[in-house]
């Protein structure tokens, strides 16, 4: 029988690309991972990888086994978690991604008080602009942000939150009073965008009296960037005006460092989803770090209602 040892080398070699890099990730010798590459070929009787002076590949049948391979992987590792919980509180690491200015404005303190329920459980927190693959990468929940939900994982709707239009004090009195509750207006201003939204930068709005309304900046924007946080920044300078979620400004709305320029209007709701492989077994420390988000936000959102200004 071939050994769930050398299959989880395998993963290991594809996912780094290398034998090299394989080795480093399991610490081991680059020979020793080769070796045991071969060894595997020889017992499936077929060839998994082409290798090259500069790179290796997957064969057809190779792709094939891969495929498997991570399922097993990944059910032997549910199987040993499951069987140590039976006696003992969370064990084993979790893996977690989202977004730096998630992961710092939220999920940091979530995490931390996540983690003393749970000692012996070790977390990783990684931070991507782009949206990594999670069965590829390895990770066990990634947290994200949005109005879809992407069908290739399965998932939890954790939360909602809004949107807001934001700009300085200071760009509001150079330009009139006038700016506020007029889309048509705000629009005109200078516009700092995130490039997610570079390409289709044209939102449809809501009145308090259910009359909708466009907002499109004209132009090109004065500044687009992949972080949010960086918005932020230049809009409290009063650089110009910025599409933001309401969880990352809530302390400037507050502090009156920014103000919501469409008081009077509502963006369609956001969501926040976790989002785990589809498996058949969810591992307990997934369940149970899904479960503790969820109550946290929950309970998070109940008091900034009465922190943030009204909409």
């Amino acid at each position: 029988m071939v050994s769930l040892d050398r299959f989880e080398l395998f993963c290991a070699v594809v996912q780094a690309g290398s034998f090299t890099g394989a080795a480093e990730r399991l610490q081991q010798t680059r020979a020793a991972v080769s070796f045991s590459i071969k060894q595997l070929e020889a017992e499936l009787g077929v060839t998994l990888l082409t290798r090259t002076t500069r790179r290796i590949a997957l064969t057809d049948a190779g792709e094939r086994f891969y495929q498997r391979c991570l399922l097993v992987v990944e059910d032997a590792r549910i199987a040993i978690d499951e069987a140590r919980a039976e006696h003992a509180g969370l064990q084993g690491s979790l893996r977690i991604t989202t977004t730096v200015e998630y992961g710092l404005k939220v999920l940091a303190p979530a995490l931390q008080a996540f983690c003393r329920l749970h000692p012996q459980l070790s977390v990783r927190l990684e931070t991507h602009t782009a949206q990594v693959d999670l069965v590829r990468e390895r990770f066990d929940v990634a947290i994200r942000l949005g109005q879809a939900l992407d069908s290739d994982y399965r998932g939890v709707c954790l939360a909602s939150y809004q949107v807001r239009l934001v700009l300085a004090p200071g760009l509001l009195a150079a330009h009139g009073a006038q700016l506020i509750n007029s889309p048509a207006r705000l629009a005109q201003l200078p516009q700092l965008v995130h490039s997610r939204f570079e390409q289709n930068n044209r939102w449809t709005l809501v009145d308090n009296k259910a009359r909708s309304a466009v907002y499109e900046p004209q132009g090109t924007p004065l500044l687009v960037a992949d972080n949010a946080s960086i918005l932020r920044a230049f809009a409290v300078q009063g650089a110009g005006v910025a599409l933001l979620p309401d969880w990352l400004v809530a302390d400037e709305l507050a502090s009156g460092q920014l103000l919501d320029g469409l008081p009077g209007y509502g963006f369609a709701p956001q969501s926040v989803y976790a989002l785990y492989p589809s498996s058949r077994h969810v591992p307990r420390k997934v369940r149970a770090w899904i479960d503790f988000i969820k109550a946290y936000l929950a309970q998070a959102r109940h008091i900034e209602a009465f922190l943030l200004p009204p909409a």
